[in-house]
């Protein structure tokens, strides 16, 4: 059986660009849709679906079945309409076709032609505010849709604070940057604010510590802090439910603004383009803007340039590896608020062998505790040893492409500008191929980003690359010698 289903709309067809197919069209979709939702979301209703036929301005699209065309109109009939608007104009039509067994015995298949907008018309009616209103409140993405009162909450964390942010050499410039900001948001020069480093150094302590230092200092001030990654999610729903601007507006009426991890917006066209013209409003009417990285912006990859410049208006500071002396200090200030008494050498002990960041020393502190209460043994140092060794043996560093690119770089004695080239030389060719193969193994991120990040190639090239390191790997010697090595280096 076929089943159609079509976007009514009644102005006449518009005529098409000689050249254009119906997998043309459908792959720009693609594009944008890929850009706003959430890869797994993707991969699982999105890629499923092949181009059939472009009509006048009707695509038609095969889906496996009628499940699927419900699930999409349920959920992402904006999203589709938005696409395909931007490619075939206002009076864009889609069609879903669906193969299914005809149990009937019917030699002919029959279509069926509903409305495509009836329940997306129905989900648009949610909001409860008159539409006469000539000021309507503006809809607080924070609070359940039909709560009529804009109450933004900070999303704070009080317990984060500058009391128990301890000063040492690695974190001095930040969180005096931090403190002056505190003290005279959007009025001095570090505006934007962007905190970088490594996992667990203190970036989001710091965030929330000016955060919260600001709403003690001035209740009156709007502060708003928020992950990158729920920043998106609220952009896609706002796209999804057809309110961009409500969504452009609630963000601008923000007095201090903190995205954590901005890193996230990687690869996020639509995102970054929407965040680009909140930060403008905000900069340009003294508001301030406070970033954490787990990168420089120089190092941030699939950012736009202008995006990019913004960030480095202000004031880069980094946060480095705590030094010995200020890794003691942060476990006696933790083992203080705790109430709980240990000998100095231990605390040396832990503070020695744990070096890698805050997160795992306080960790390691509190696995300690919590040997010696549940087990009722006595804080001895060998009690800390064997905590330590099982706490640093179960830390595994997380291997970056750019470390990868380097190792590969290096052990064929190139340099990576080298490596990411244009170049077909053979060695240079297998040296590319290794890193995307090792890029892919060793880090989670998706096939086009790997591939945007060594040398500008696509999802395709970085594909083909582990096919043949895997082919060769198997039938040449000297090219398994190469992985085998790189591997060990790699597992340092």
């Amino acid at each position: 059986m076929e089943f159609s289903l079509t976007f009514l709309t009644n102005n006449k067809p518009e005529k098409l660009n000689m050249g254009v197919t119906a997998k043309s069209v459908w792959n720009n979709c693609l594009l944008f849709i890929k850009d706003n939702i959430q890869p797994q979301a993707y991969k699982t209703w999105f890629e499923p679906i092949t181009a059939v036929k472009l009509t006048d301005n009707a695509l038609s699209i095969q889906v496996p079945s009628k499940f699927f065309y419900e699930w999409l109109e349920e959920h992402y009939v904006k999203i589709l309409k938005v696409s395909l608007t931007k490619e075939l104009g206002e009076n864009a039509k889609l069609v879903y076709i669906i193969k299914m067994e005809n149990t009937y015995g019917n030699k002919q298949p029959f279509t069926e032609r509903i409305p495509s907008s009836n329940r997306a018309a129905l989900k648009a009616q949610d909001v409860d505010v008159p539409l006469n209103n000539k000021s309507p409140e503006l809809r607080n993405p924070f609070v359940i849709p039909g709560i009529r009162n804009v109450k933004i909450e900070s999303q704070l964390n009080p317990n984060y604070s500058f009391e128990n942010f301890l000063e040492g050499d690695s974190n001095r410039l930040a969180r005096s940057a931090g403190l002056a900001v505190a003290a005279k948001p959007g009025g001095t020069s570090f505006n934007p604010l962007l905190v970088f480093g490594g996992v667990g150094l203190g970036k989001t302590h710091l965030a929330h510590a000016i955060g919260v230092d600001i709403k003690d200092k001035y209740p009156e001030k709007t502060v708003l802090y928020i992950s990158a990654e729920k920043f998106t999610q609220q952009y896609i729903d706002s796209v999804k439910k057809n309110n961009r601007n409500d969504f452009i507006h609630f963000y601008q009426i923000i007095d201090v603004l903190i995205i954590d991890d901005v890193q996230f917006l990687s690869g996020k066209t639509g995102t970054q383009d929407v965040f680009f013209h909140i930060f403008n409003h905000l900069h340009q009417n003294g508001k301030q803007v406070i970033l954490t990285s787990d990168k420089a912006p120089v190092d941030m990859q699939d950012i736009e340039q202008r995006l990019l410049s913004r960030f480095k208006w202000g004031l880069s500071a980094e946060l480095q590896h705590p030094d010995f002396e200020t890794r003691v200090s942060i476990l006696k200030n933790k083992l203080y608020r705790d109430g709980v008494e240990m000998p100095d050498d231990i605390i040396e002990y832990v503070a020695k062998n744990i070096k890698t960041n805050v997160r795992e020393l306080e960790g390691a502190i509190i696995s300690l505790i919590a040997q010696s209460s549940f087990n009722k043994k006595e804080i001895t140092i060998d009690l800390a040893r064997i905590i330590v060794e099982k706490f640093v043996k179960n830390t595994k560093r997380e291997v970056s492409i750019d470390y990868i690119q380097k190792i590969v770089s290096d052990y064929f004695q190139m340099d990576v500008d080298t490596l990411q080239s244009k170049t077909r030389k053979r060695h240079i060719v297998q040296a590319r191929q290794l890193a995307m193969f090792f890029a892919k193994k060793l880090t989670k991120a998706s096939l086009a980003s790997i591939g945007s990040q060594i040398g500008k190639r696509d999802h395709a090239t970085v594909l083909h690359a582990c096919k043949t390191v895997d082919n060769l790997s198997s039938t040449d010697k000297q090219f398994r010698k190469y992985v085998e090595d790189i591997t060990k280096k790699l597992s340092v």
